[in-house]
């Protein structure tokens, strides 16, 4: 379609921060608003339907996200640790199609808005949206008050195309960003993986460790806590990106036992890989889960164990 600039899904200028002076171009296409945390099976569903639709409005595809998300500023006790950064969400979206993400600065003024003010203000006036496509359990406004029925109501009002999407469930259940973290928790990465659109993923600035990785043979670029989930303690098959080129690794998540150690830590080996990495930030994408933590009781029977686990992560994991 005239317009559309498939170019900036490569080269992260389709994440916009500045609200209040977007460019002409982000006006007069279909609009979809959420948090689309982790970008999973669901949100996919949702995306195509909104590049078929920002095709039928002759505009761009835009999603409306919000940073920092609502929930954060009203009930911080109940906000979930987040899947993705905006940043991460953007590329991905960018992936399946979208052509600018908005991140909205979420202030506790704008919570107040009514449904109708919301849509009036920012979906009508600042995004000039001819469309717009949201799923079947979307609310807005304050207290949530506004439903689809309301958003439908308010299109057509407007006199603009509304499509609704039905949720998407995998394997009987629902795809959901609650559902993905749940898994996380509980060590099932690869369960989790099968809901994304893709691998999961964590980055985090290489700090000093107590470098016993490298006593034993087997060095570790150890992470600082990174500002998503981290999955649950356990011994995990990964892929890492140092300098942006992709290395198998072994990732052990949580405390070192045989050294007596309660405190939570994120090591990263980083298979067939010489280099300094010290203060740079390391990405790492989680493929399966290799085993459970545990004390061993003595150096050579942990070393033999941290030999089958690189052995496994070699033999199971695509450096793709």
């Amino acid at each position: 379609m005239p317009g559309r600039k498939l170019g900036v899904n490569l080269n992260h200028h389709l994440l916009l921060r500045d609200f209040h002076h977007l460019p002409s171009e982000v006006r007069g296409g279909a609009v979809a608003i959420g948090n689309f945390d982790g970008v999973h099976l669901g949100h996919a569903v949702l995306m195509e339907q909104l590049v078929q639709t920002a095709r039928a409005c002759q505009g761009p595809a835009v999603v409306l996200t919000f940073d920092p998300s609502p929930l954060s500023l009203l009930k911080p006790q109940f906000t979930p640790p987040k899947l993705t950064t905006v940043a991460r969400r953007a590329e991905l979206l960018g992936r399946l199609g979208v052509d600018w993400v908005v991140a909205y600065p979420t202030d506790l003024e704008t919570l107040k808005w009514s449904a109708e003010e919301f849509f009036n203000k920012v979906i009508a006036e600042r995004l000039g949206a001819k469309g717009v496509v949201e799923g079947e359990n979307f609310f807005f406004g304050k207290d949530r008050r506004g439903n689809i029925e309301t958003l439908k109501d308010l299109c057509r009002q407007n006199k603009m195309r509304i499509d609704v999407v039905a949720m998407s469930d995998f394997q009987g259940k629902v795809v959901s960003s609650s559902r993905v973290r749940e898994l996380l928790l509980t060590g099932d990465v690869a369960g989790a993986n099968q809901c994304l659109t893709s691998p999961y993923q964590i980055s985090g600035t290489v700090v000093t460790g107590a470098q016993r990785g490298r006593d034993l043979g087997f060095p570790t670029a150890n992470l600082a806590m990174p500002e998503t989930l981290v999955p649950a303690v356990g011994v995990y098959g990964a892929v890492a990106f140092p300098n942006g080129k992709a290395h198998r690794a072994a990732v052990n998540i949580g405390p070192n036992p045989s050294f007596g150690e309660n405190q939570f830590k994120i090591e990263v080996h980083l298979l067939d890989f010489q280099g300094d990495l010290y203060g740079s930030n390391l990405t790492v994408e989680f493929r399966d889960r290799v085993r459970d933590i545990r004390k061993f009781s003595g150096i050579a029977e942990l070393k033999d164990q941290l030999s089958r686990d690189i052995h496994w992560v070699r033999e199971n994991v695509l450096c793709d």
